[in-house]
C-alpha cells in the first residue's frame, strides 16, 4: 500500500459568455470571494461532467452507475443472463437485496437514495445463487426471502469496486457499511476576477405568423463570462485502497487527471457553444497533504488601461507565484510537478509557471510524466 500521497490538479480556464451551472433562479451559480461577487460553477456539476466524459472515452475502465432502481438494474442483468422472465427477476432481485434494509422510496421498485455501484458488482451477486435459480423460480415469496437472506450481497458490493466508485465514492446513510471513502475531491470552480451577471434577452419567431408582427416566444437568461480556477485532488493511497491493485491505481490517477481536465458542464451549452480548453494545467504530486492555491485570487484579477496581458496571464503568474511563496515559506517541496499551459513561449505568463512547475509540456506527455512518477514513487517507498 502507498504511503500518503496526492496528486492536486491546478486548472485555469477561460469560458465565454455562458450559463454552464445554474441556481434556481435560473441564473449563473455566483459567490464572494476576497469581497467581491465571483462565478461559480458547483463541484457537483464538474464531478458530474468527469464521471460522463470518463465513461464516455474510457468504457472499459467504466462500469458504473448511480441510480435509485438497483432492484430492477440487477433483475435486467440476471433476465439477460438466465432468461427466466422480468417477473421472475423481479422477485429474486427484490428479495435477495432485502437483507440490506435499504431505505425504500417513494415510487415503487425505487430506493429512497441514489446508490452508486459497479455492473460487475451485480454480476457477482448474482453469481451468488446462480446454479440454485431452477429451483428458487419455484419457491413463494417467503421462502424464497429466507433462502437468499444469507448469500452475501453486502460483500460483494464492498469489494470489487469500477474505477468510478474508488474514485468518487459511495455514501449509504443508514447502511455505513456500504460506504467508500472517495479518493476525490474536488473545489468548486470560482473566477480569478470579479464578475457581474448579464443578461441576454431573446425572442423566439413564429415561422407561420403570417402578419409578421410581434414575436412567438420571449424571454431572458442569465450568464456571464470568466477565467475559471479549478482545483481537485486525488489521494492516491485512497484510491490504492478502493481498488486494491497499484498498477490500477496509477492508471486510474491518469484517466482521472485526462477526464477532469478535458470534461465541461453542459448547462445551456446548446444557447451558448462554451466548451474550451484549460490555458493552464499544473500537477503537483505531494507527500504530506493536499493544498488548494485559490488564495492567490483573494484578490482579484483586474485589467488596466495599458496592459498588454489578458486575465488568464496574468492569473497564471499569480497561480505561480502563490505556488513559489507556498514552497518557500512552509519547505513543503513537491514529489513531482508539471505543467502543460498555451501561453506564448516568451510571455511573462509562459515564464511564470515554467520556473514554478517546470518546462511546458504537451498534455499527452503531461500525463505520461505523472504516471511514471506514482510508479517511481511507489518503487522508492
Amino acid at each position: 500500500m502507498t504511503s500518503r500521497l496526492y496528486v492536486d490538479v491546478h486548472v485555469l480556464q477561460t469560458v465565454p459568455p455562458a450559463n454552464i451551472n445554474r441556481d434556481d433562479n435560473g441564473d449563473p451559480k455566483e459567490a464572494y470571494f476576497g469581497g467581491v461577487r465571483r462565478s461559480r460553477v458547483s463541484s457537483q456539476a464538474w464531478k458530474r461532467a468527469t464521471r460522463k466524459y470518463f465513461a464516455e472515452h474510457n468504457p472499459t475502465g467504466s462500469g458504473a452507475v448511480r441510480t435509485k432502481q438497483i432492484a430492477s438494474q440487477l433483475a435486467k442483468r440476471l433476465d439477460d443472463r438466465h432468461r427466466i422472465g422480468m417477473e421472475q427477476a423481479q422477485r429474486l432481485a427484490n428479495a435477495v437485496l432485502q437483507p440490506l434494509k435499504i431505505k425504500p422510496g417513494r415510487k415503487a421498485g425505487e430506493t429512497a437514495y441514489l446508490l452508486f455501484f459497479g455492473y460487475e458488482q451485480l454480476d457477482a451477486i448474482i453469481d451468488l445463487f446462480a446454479e440454485q435459480i431452477p429451483e428458487l423460480v419455484e419457491l413463494d415469496d417467503d421462502t424464497l426471502a429466507e433462502r437468499l437472506k444469507d448469500v452475501g450481497v453486502q460483500g460483494r458490493l464492498n469489494q470489487g469496486h469500477p474505477l468510478d466508485v474508488a474514485l468518487f465514492g459511495r455514501m449509504v446513510a443508514d447502511i455505513p457499511a456500504l460506504n467508500v471513502d472517495a479518493a476525490t475531491q474536488v473545489a468548486h470552480a470560482l473566477s480569478t476576477h470579479s464578475v457581474e451577471l448579464e443578461m441576454d434577452y431573446y425572442t423566439a419567431v413564429d415561422d407561420e405568423n403570417e402578419q409578421n408582427t410581434g414575436a412567438g416566444m420571449i424571454g431572458t437568461i442569465g450568464f456571464n463570462s470568466a477565467t475559471l480556477y479549478r482545483y481537485a485532488t486525488l489521494g492516491v493511497h485512497q484510491l490504492e485502497k478502493n481498488l486494491g491493485d497499484a498498477e490500477a491505481t496509477d492508471d486510474g490517477a491518469r484517466l482521472f487527471l485526462d477526464a477532469f481536465c478535458r470534461s465541461m458542464p453542459t448547462g445551456h451549452i446548446n444557447s451558448y457553444a462554451h466548451r474550451t480548453r484549460p490555458s493552464l494545467v499544473a500537477v503537483i504530486v505531494r507527500a504530506d497533504q493536499p493544498v488548494n492555491l485559490v488564495s492567490a485570487f483573494e484578490k482579484p484579477v483586474a485589467l488596466r488601461d495599458g496592459d498588454t496581458e489578458g486575465i488568464a496571464e496574468k492569473s497564471a503568474c499569480r497561480l505561480a507565484a502563490e505556488h513559489e511563496l507556498a514552497v518557500r515559506q512552509w519547505g513543503d517541496e513537491p514529489v513531482f510537478a508539471g505543467a502543460c499551459h498555451t501561453f506564448a513561449p516568451d510571455s511573462r505568463a509562459a515564464r511564470s509557471v515554467e520556473q514554478a512547475f517546470g518546462p511546458n509540456h504537451t498534455f499527452g506527455d503531461l500525463l505520461d510524466q505523472l504516471h511514471r512518477a506514482l510508479r517511481a514513487q511507489r518503487e522508492n517507498a
